[in-house]
C-alpha cells in the first residue's frame, strides 16, 4: 500500500533514498529530504507491507505532468514486482496526471517494460 511520507518516518525514508546511485551522499541526501519537506510541488510515498520497503518521490511539473526522481525498494525485497506496484498506486492516486520518469529513473521504467498507457517516453523526438 502506498502511503503518503510524513515526519516521523525519516529515517525509513532516508535509509531507502540512500539506495538511490544519486543519493550516497550524505549532503545529497540531506538536501533531497529537506526537498520534499519544504517544496510543495515535491512529495514523498512509501510503500507498505508488513515494514516499509519501497519509496518514490515525486514532484508535479504542472497541472498534467508528475516526474518521477526517486524510486527505490529495499534490495531484500526487489524483483518481487514492487517497483511497479508503487507506479501502479501513484497512478491510481493521481490519474490525471502522467507519469514522466527523468534521466535517473528512466532505466528502471524500461526494465519494466511500462506501457505507454502508464508513462511518457523521455525522448518523444523520435516518433
Amino acid at each position: 500500500m502506498l502511503i503518503r511520507y510524513k515526519k516521523n518516518f525519516e529515517k525509513i525514508a532516508m535509509g531507502l533514498l540512500s539506495f538511490m546511485p544519486t543519493e550516497k551522499e550524505l549532503k545529497k541526501l540531506q538536501q533531497s529530504m529537506k526537498q520534499y519537506e519544504s517544496e510543495e510541488n515535491w512529495q514523498l510515498f512509501l510503500w507498505k507491507e508488513e515494514d516499509i520497503i519501497g519509496i518514490v518521490g515525486v514532484s508535479s511539473i504542472d497541472e498534467s505532468n508528475l516526474e518521477i526522481h526517486h524510486i527505490c525498494v529495499n534490495p531484500s525485497h526487489r524483483h518481487q514486482g514492487i517497483g511497479k506496484k508503487m507506479v501502479r498506486a501513484l497512478k491510481e492516486m493521481l490519474p490525471d496526471k502522467t507519469i514522466i520518469p527523468t534521466e535517473q529513473t528512466a532505466a528502471f521504467f524500461e526494465r519494466c517494460d511500462q506501457n505507454q498507457d502508464d508513462i511518457k517516453e523521455l525522448n518523444t523526438s523520435e516518433e
